[in-house]
């Protein structure tokens, strides 16, 4: 089989790059092994958020600062810019509607009641640009009876340190309450489905306008439309008071239906998605990748006239750490050299962990070495990258996004 470009990894780098090709009329084929870490979506995109505990205002501004390897500082500081003034119009386009500005982070609420610097957050989740400004008024935090995966009270403690005046309360309905059999039921995308119904979301919204009752602001948990965004539409605009969702402890529905409409968009522009595929190695002539094998397919080639790698780090295994060595699992690439295995991480588990900057060393065009040799129809993009600390520097959504960008431009202009 032949493509344009083949993309290893279904994630987020991997689906907007693939996106962005097959827009422009490539042949794109996307081979992923399974679900990826948008499940864990928090509701917002990080770009770059903090340097070591200061918080960064301005994140293009702090580029500069940067590691020369990190992959925004290989991309300069005017692409990343540029790349990230598109993003929004991006995902618009798709029907995913983001709040936020390149030049200027704003605060989101995590699941646990901290207030911490992103870039664009999804529409109708709670953001706000001014810590001296939060005017939510008096605010109720609800919840689903039995929910064990949003904690009203943490986020109540984070806002009350900010003088939110909070009140916290619960709400159900028949539909919910017959998940509570099996606390395994009672999660974030199976109370979705269940508000996806035309009936339960009707009744649901009911009950949440009598609870709702003398208050400013109303904060709910995430979990209205799995599959597309009506259900949270109706309930937000037959309230009559402010309305912000707050992402969920795993797994998020936002996430969830994030990575299903991307997938859709980009199998409606004539995409391949191949899910549950697993690619076993390739085949080298020279400096180019000539073709790939997969798991399912055994002997059958994948052959493209350009490779995209997304598989990530560790997590979706993307990298692999063995008793003294990190490795990149399929084509063997050139990895950070990360020293003796002491060197990997600092005893306070707080701390910057070293290997959360391990990745795939590329040059300045994200081409992927092996034995220090460039290979130049192959790129490498997202989390699998070295040098970026993505937990630690509020940075992991912005690099995975912008390095796609950036690479499929190449890859278009070649």
């Amino acid at each position: 089989m032949k493509f344009d470009t083949i993309i290893i990894g279904g994630g987020l780098a991997g689906l907007v790059a693939g996106i962005k090709l097959t827009s422009e009329g490539q042949k794109c084929a996307i081979i992923s092994s399974g679900q990826s870490a948008l499940h864990f979506f928090s509701g917002s995109f990080d770009l770059l958020g903090y340097n070591g505990t200061k918080e960064i205002d301005n994140p293009i501004e702090a580029i500069a600062d940067l590691d020369a390897k990190h992959p925004y500082s290989k991309m300069g500081t005017a692409t990343v810019a540029a790349l990230a003034d598109e993003v929004k119009d991006f995902f618009d386009k798709i029907g995913i509607r983001f709040n936020g500005e390149t030049t200027r982070n704003h605060y989101r609420i995590s699941p646990t009641g901290e207030l911490r610097k992103t870039w664009l957050t999804l529409d109708k989740h709670f953001y706000c640009n001014n810590l001296e400004n939060l005017s939510l008024g008096k605010t109720l935090i609800l919840n689903i009876d039995g929910f064990l995966d949003f904690h009203p009270h943490f986020l109540s403690d984070g806002l009350k340190r900010q003088g939110v005046d909070c009140h916290v309360a619960s709400v159900t309905i028949d539909e919910l309450q017959r998940l509570r059999t099996s606390p395994t039921e009672m999660r974030s995308a199976n109370i979705a489905k269940v508000l996806h119904k035309d009936d339960s979301i009707v009744r649901f919204t009911e009950k949440v306008a009598e609870k709702a009752q003398g208050f400013d602001t109303v904060i709910l948990p995430s979990v209205f439309g799995i599959y597309d965004s009506l259900m949270e539409n109706y309930l937000v605009e037959r309230l009559k008071c402010n309305v912000r969702l707050v992402s969920t402890f795993p797994p998020s529905a936002p996430g969830i239906r994030l990575q299903m409409m991307l997938k859709q968009h980009f199998q409606n522009l004539g995409g391949v998605y191949m899910l549950g595929d697993m690619v076993t190695n390739g085949h080298l002539d020279g400096d180019r990748l000539m073709d790939i094998h997969t798991a399912n397919h055994k002997d059958i080639p994948f052959e493209a006239d350009n490779f995209i790698i997304a598989t990530g780090s560790f997590f979706s295994h993307g990298l692999q750490a063995h008793h003294n060595s990190i490795c990149e699992p399929i084509f063997n690439l050139d990895v950070t050299n990360c020293g003796e295995r002491q060197q990997w991480f600092d005893k306070n588990v707080f701390g910057p962990q070293p290997y959360m900057t391990f990745g795939v060393v590329t040059d300045n065009n994200f081409h992927p070495q092996i034995d220090g040799r460039s290979v130049e129809n192959l790129y490498a993009v997202g989390s699998l990258l070295e040098s970026a600390n993505c937990l630690k520097e509020a940075s992991g959504a912005g690099v995975s996004i912008l390095s796609a960008l950036n690479v499929a431009n190449n890859i278009l202009k070649r």
